[in-house]
């Protein structure tokens, strides 16, 4: 197998959408929303959100085709919070998941973040089983934000 190679993108580039597609189809079920409804909320940010300075987006690939992918954007003034983290259904339990949690954790600390959190779904265990193997801290509630929250929340410190 090739080895996964990891790439900057933006959240409108063509190598990001399949990834995005799938996610969109993958919480529309698990979370009975629509495909459309989850599809247009997956692409609600500001422009540049998870673009540098304060942001990035990285999209794993085997040889050219995209398998993983996610982002980051600033949540305060050390920390960065984690968004859209997805593997390919065709991907998984190859270690891409985890791959790119590194990945995207080096790429946050060299812009000089210290903390990194995020939140998921209470129907995602999967992506729960991910951030505890990561080192990843559970939190008894989300942080305080303006911004979506989720029913379990994890913080790692770099």
């Amino acid at each position: 197998m090739s080895p996964l190679r990891f790439v900057p993108v933006q959240q409108d580039d063509e190598l990001a959408q399949p990834l995005l597609a799938e996610l969109a189809v993958e919480y529309a079920t698990r979370y009975d929303g629509t495909e459309e409804f989850v599809a247009r909320w997956l692409r609600n940010h500001p422009p540049g959100t998870f673009s540098p300075p304060d942001g990035g987006m990285l999209v794993g690939l085997v040889e050219d085709r995209p398998v993983t992918g996610g982002a980051f954007c600033r949540f305060d003034d050390d920390t960065a919070e984690l968004k859209r983290i997805w593997t390919d259904s065709r991907s998984r339990r190859r270690g891409f998941g985890t791959q790119l949690l590194a990945a995207l954790e080096a790429e946050i600390a060299a812009r000089g973040y210290r903390r990194v959190y995020l939140t998921t779904g209470n129907r995602q265990p999967e992506a729960e089983a991910l951030y505890d193997s990561a080192g990843y801290t559970r939190l008894d509630e989300p942080l305080p934000s303006q911004g979506e929250v989720f029913p379990v929340a994890f913080v790692k410190v770099l």
